[in-house]
């Protein structure tokens, strides 16, 4: 399958760029955002400091990372990284976030999805990439789904938010699976 790109980086409305040092602020931001936060990690919420932010994205030999910066204004909106790449099986774990509440269900994570999917499976050569996402982020799910993902199990009463327990959904996606969609 020969595929032309005209912009590895660039999609329809956000493009993967490199971490700048004028992002820390309204990053900071975000951590303050408890939705934003529970949405991200199942850790416990606890915004984080800007030298653990600038920290995020140095190279590594086992993981990339973009910010999100939308084509239009070059703003910033998110992260998208795929993490604990073992290159010897072609596989990672992605991650994404949308930082600002008024910036979610605009898109930008589908089409940061399918950037990061077309890099993954071109750029980095991997054979498969996986994902965790807990059960009550369903703008989440849906995104995944459209992508191409699928739901390959779940880890029960993995999440205790607010005195209730949640299920991480355990989601991936094959090369095949995805070429196949991109032909479509």
């Amino acid at each position: 399958m020969t595929t032309v790109i005209s912009n590895l980086f660039h999609g329809e409305r956000v493009k993967l760029a490199v971490p700048r040092k004028e992002d820390i602020g309204l990053m900071l931001k975000w951590g303050e955002d408890a939705d934003y936060l529970r949405n991200v990690d199942t850790e416990m919420a606890i915004p984080r400091n800007s030298e653990q932010l600038m920290s995020e994205g140095l190279p590594g030999s086992n993981e990339v990372y973009f910010r999100l910066r939308t084509i239009e204004e070059d703003r910033l909106v998110g992260f998208i990284t795929i993490y604990g790449i073992e290159w010897n099986n072609r596989t990672g774990v992605l991650a994404l976030g949308i930082g600002d509440a008024a910036d979610r269900n605009k898109g930008y994570g589908t089409d940061a999805l399918r950037l990061i999917l077309r890099y993954a499976f071109h750029e980095l050569n991997l054979d498969r990439v996986g994902l965790e996402v807990i059960e009550y982020n369903a703008g989440g799910i849906k995104a995944y789904e459209r992508a191409g993902f699928l739901v390959e199990g779940r880890k029960r009463s993995m999440v205790y938010r607010d005195g209730k327990r949640f299920d991480i959904i355990v989601m991936g996606i094959l090369r095949s699976e995805w070429e196949a969609l991109q032909a479509k």
